[in-house]
């Protein structure tokens, strides 16, 4: 496979399962992504959302970057 291919197909799946554990961990504390305005509620969870994103990120890059050195 393409070495391109597979960092953006990583990359894909690393931002999107942290984006994913961000909500989900923004439910379970009780901040509403999707509530009315832009509350301090939504504002939170947007935020956990992009970190989760972007942890998942590096920590997809980062085994990748394992797997290649192998």
């Amino acid at each position: 496979m393409n070495s391109l291919l597979k960092e953006g197909i990583s990359d894909a799946l690393g931002f999107t399962v942290g984006a994913l554990a961000g909500y989900l961990l923004a439910l379970l504390i009780g901040f509403d992504l999707f509530a009315k305005g832009y509350g301090s509620s939504s504002i939170v969870a947007i935020l956990l959302v992009g970190v989760g994103g972007g942890l998942g990120l590096q920590a997809s890059r980062k085994y990748l970057l394992k797997k290649d050195k192998k």
